[in-house]
């Protein structure tokens, strides 16, 4: 099975547990907190999915309808997921300025106090553990499953100390107090993923960073003489796929074979510096016959991209 398939479906089972596991503790209670941490848990489980369906399909080979692959359905999945977070929110919200207006008691704070440390320990263990796997395979949307994850150990940790003051000053205001805290933390979740997964589907560029090895690599060329400049340099990324493409200028002079390798080797250097790159050069020759560093090779590459020059 692969890393990504794996670790999707580890965050499904561990989510269907807690879940399960909330619903019965907060119902017991009649905590809204602990009920709104379920719902939030829930959403992880729905996201869980999610992700397990997205890294299975953008794991597949390009076909005649998708010759790009299928990268940004991890993207998708993304936005969907963020959507999912965001609409639990606003739901938390309601029901806990319900349960302000109701003051429904709050019963065996202990057992919510339990369940909320077996959820944050676990989810802790659990997020780590994606956002590991997240970083070594490039998946945005195993990065979105984690960021659910470890903001449910903030929430749960937050309502475990909302149960305990409970506990000690008697005063059942703060559970849904807590509740709405838990909700304004899950909306900034929402929004930060939202940025992160549905920009890529605008075809964004790739991180700076990222888009600066490129950069390096072909400016190293041009140092050494091999190529006369570089420009329309462009990038993006769907899911864990990054896709780079570029108009080079070489000498006039060169033969098709020689022209073949050297740009087999850039996109080789590329490739190995980031991975899952698909690389498309467009070749432009140099109008000079000596082929490279001349007068009218400066003039040329100044009239196709005034600046660009590298």
């Amino acid at each position: 099975m692969e890393v990504k398939t794996k670790a999707a479906l580890f965050s499904v089972i561990s989510n269907t547990i807690l879940v399960i596991l909330k619903l019965v503790v907060g119902i017991i209670t009649g905590s809204v907190s602990i009920i709104s941490e379920a719902i939030h848990s829930g959403l992880d489980l729905a996201a869980a999915l999610i992700a397990l369906f997205s890294v299975r399909v953008s794991s597949l080979p390009p076909d005649e309808q998708h010759r790009y692959g299928h990268g940004k359905v991890e993207n998708v999945s993304g936005t969907i997921e963020a959507l999912l977070i965001f609409a639990a929110a606003v739901w938390i919200i309601v029901e806990a300025v319900d349960k302000l207006m109701s003051r429904t008691p709050v019963e065996m704070l202990g057992y919510g106090v339990l369940i909320m440390a077996i959820s944050a320990a676990a989810n802790w263990a659990i997020s780590t553990y994606l956002y590991r796997v997240a970083k070594a395979t490039n998946s945005i949307a195993l990065e979105a499953d984690a960021l659910h994850l470890r903001t449910d150990v903030y929430t749960s940790a937050g309502v475990m100390v909302g149960l305990g003051l409970i506990y000690i000053t008697g005063y059942e205001v703060i559970d849904p107090l807590v509740a709405i805290g838990v909700a304004i933390l899950i909306i900034k979740a929402s929004i930060g993923l939202t940025r992160v997964a549905f920009m890529p589907l605008l075809d964004t560029a790739l991180p700076e960073k990222e888009e600066l090895v490129v950069r390096d690599i072909l400016e190293g060329y041009q140092r050494e003489g091999k190529v006369n400049g570089f420009h329309k340099l462009r990038t993006r990324q769907a899911g864990a796929d990054r896709h780079v493409d570029v108009h080079l200028v070489l000498p006039g002079n060169l033969d098709l074979l020689s022209v073949h390798d050297l740009t087999e080797n850039i996109e080789m250097e590329i490739k190995e510096q980031l991975e899952n790159t698909t690389v498309v050069i467009h070749m432009e020759p140099c109008c000079s016959e000596s082929g490279k560093d001349c007068s009218v090779c400066e003039t040329y590459l100044e009239m196709l991209d005034p600046g660009l020059r590298r």
